[in-house]
């Protein structure tokens, strides 16, 4: 049987399966008597404590072996000590008489609800941390003992339903040979920690645990997405040898990460890094980048009753200014709004929020909120290279109100007094086409821009790209997006200012081909798609990739675009003996 789903890490794997199930709770609604309340807090005090203690041995055991994955569990320990959780919960018990675990089960998931509405893909995958949290308090209410993958006495394919990241940072990659789960994305835990680890990984497979046996023998394809659950011999021979291969590969493809990003006839690109949470995992690639070209400040706002003030801004803004020293930081200032929910701030209802009040237009609705986050950026500009990034802006309107905010919050720091040598560049996300068309007037208001290519697709295409009703009408690959691109970068570089693309195309080593001979010279992508870039790259001169944009440009189809990429010559890599 041949089993189908989402390939998320490259690579291959032959063993046998290991079905993994963690503590799944179940919450019925209960209630107690009013004499019951007291002692029903205090044992949710006193499962909170053990919660506590349990993630804090997982941070004191990861110290050494793996230092960066402990920065998952500090946040585990942030949401667990949340002050507004605590005291919902215990409202909860005390007013409306909630069992302990029908509280917790319902403030946590009031949580986690708010966040799969989110449309960033990155922050919405932020769920599992709080449903993994949720489900640890619930664990030890009940008193199961904690079970994870860190004790595997053999190499085995790891088969779930879905991997919290208590599993993935405690999992003993020594004797994982893949990962296949129910569930996820390539934004997942999951995903990012299979990646990191160069474990293949499918995810998304439908019904998996029913169709999968523990023990069982498997292949698994983590090229095309299949897993064979009784392969013959030549399955068998076909995927040893394709896993020899994706060895070799990921080995050569893996030294090409710190090495400077030079075309084949010796132009520099620069290559940025996408930023979505600042933790020090995220951050450790500042050593092999030039700039951060993403810098998503959402997670901030996300998952909490409250705001975040203006301190805790300036000290996360400072925390990445002076990681990336010099090097430009774009920050892009808070695009929430429609979908992208928040628990500390009441949005608008919509029947279309991709066009409605998000972004730039719920910043200008939030004043108070826009300036703080403005003061505590320009007060943390003093401590690196600061590039304000504002993003959906349709209109040159856009950006003069903006400026004028920005004037605001500037002069109300000096007239208080603070540090005024602070220093910064302005930018644009283009993504809604009707600046894109006026890039060349745009170019002349801002000092730089970033083409975000996954809302451009959606706005250019009409396809909502979180629907999967219309997937196939949201086409990165259509060529009015190359076409686009291609107008608006000739408009910049004639005017002298950069321009950047930091959406999902910036990291596919075939678009960043197309987009090199477009004139886009600075990409930005997240960690795990940095060294295929730049492999890329170093085996293609501009000129060759000027003529593959020509050609680009003038199909008709997105499936005529992607054809021709993937049989394009000038695009196929050297051979790994």
């Amino acid at each position: 049987m041949v089993l189908k789903g989402n390939p998320v890490s490259p690579g291959a794997a032959l063993g046998h399966v290991h079905v993994y199930r963690s503590f799944s709770p179940e919450a019925s609604e209960s209630f107690i008597e009013k004499n019951a309340a007291g002692s029903e807090k205090k044992r949710y005090e006193e499962t909170r404590e053990k919660a506590a203690a349990e993630i804090q041995d997982i941070c004191n055991s990861l110290k050494n072996d793996d230092p960066k994955k402990t920065n998952i569990f500090s946040a585990h320990l942030d949401i667990l000590n949340d002050p507004a959780a605590y005291e919902e919960i215990t409202e909860r018990i005390e007013t409306g008489l909630c069992a302990g675990d029908w509280a917790i089960w319902n403030i946590y998931t009031k949580y986690i609800n708010m966040l799969l509405k989110t449309e960033d893909a990155v922050i919405r995958e932020r769920y599992v941390d709080f449903e993994d949290v949720r489900n640890r308090i619930l664990r030890i209410w009940h008193g199961f003992p904690e079970s994870n993958l860190s004790s595997l006495t053999a190499p085995v394919i790891v088969a779930a339903k879905d991997l919290l990241p208590s599993d993935t940072a405690t999992i003993d990659r020594r004797n994982v040979l893949a990962i296949i789960t129910e569930t996820g994305g390539s934004t997942s835990h999951s995903a990012i920690i299979a990646r990191s680890y160069g474990i293949p990984a499918i995810l998304g497979i439908p019904n998996l645990l029913d169709k999968i046996k523990h023990g069982a023998f498997a292949a698994v394809d983590a090229f095309t997405g299949e897993v064979f659950t009784e392969p013959d011999n030549e399955t068998i021979t076909l995927l040893s040898a394709k896993r020899e291969r994706s060895l070799k590969e990921a080995a050569e493809t893996k030294t090409f990460q710190k090495i400077e990003p030079i075309t084949a006839d010796g132009y520099r690109m620069e290559i940025g890094l996408n930023i979505g949470s600042a933790n020090d995992e995220e951050l450790a690639g500042a050593e092999y980048t030039d700039f951060a070209g993403l810098f998503r400040t959402e997670f901030l706002f996300m998952g909490r009753s409250t705001l975040p003030c203006e301190e805790e801004q300036f000290a996360a803004y400072r925390k990445v200014l002076e990681i990336f020293g010099k090097k430009p930081v774009y920050l892009r200032t808070l695009d929430i709004g429609g979908d992208k929910t928040l628990s500390c701030l009441e949005l608008p209802k919509e029947d279309n929020p991709f066009l409605g009040k998000r972004a730039l237009r719920l910043c200008f609705g939030n004043p108070g909120i826009f300036k703080t986050q403005l003061r505590a950026a320009l007060r943390a500009s003093v401590f690196g290279n600061l590039h304000l990034m504002l993003p959906m802006v349709g209109s040159i309107d856009d950006i003069r109100h903006a400026k004028a905010i920005i004037e605001e919050a500037r002069a109300e720091l000096e007239a208080e007094g603070a540090r005024n040598n602070w220093e910064y560049k302005l930018g644009i996300m283009i993504e809604v086409p009707s600046i894109a068309l006026i890039a060349d007037i745009a170019a002349a208001e801002i000092d730089f821009a970033s083409i975000g290519t996954n809302d451009l697709c959606q706005y250019l295409c009409a396809a909502d790209r979180m629907n999967p009703e219309v997937s196939g009408y949201y086409q990165s690959f259509h060529p009015a997006m190359f076409r686009l691109i291609g107008e608006t970068a000739a408009h910049f570089n004639r005017a002298g200012k950069p321009l950047s693309v930091c959406g999902e195309m910036g990291g596919n080593p075939l678009a960043a081909a197309v987009l090199t001979g477009l004139g886009i010279r600075k990409l930005s992508m997240g960690p795990a798609s940095i060294a295929p870039v730049k492999r890329m790259l170093s085996h293609l001169s501009v000129k060759n990739a000027e003529e593959i944009a020509d050609k680009v440009k003038g199909f008709c189809t997105a499936a005529e675009v992607e054809n021709y990429l993937e049989r394009e010559p000038l695009l196929k890599l050297p051979e790994i003996h």
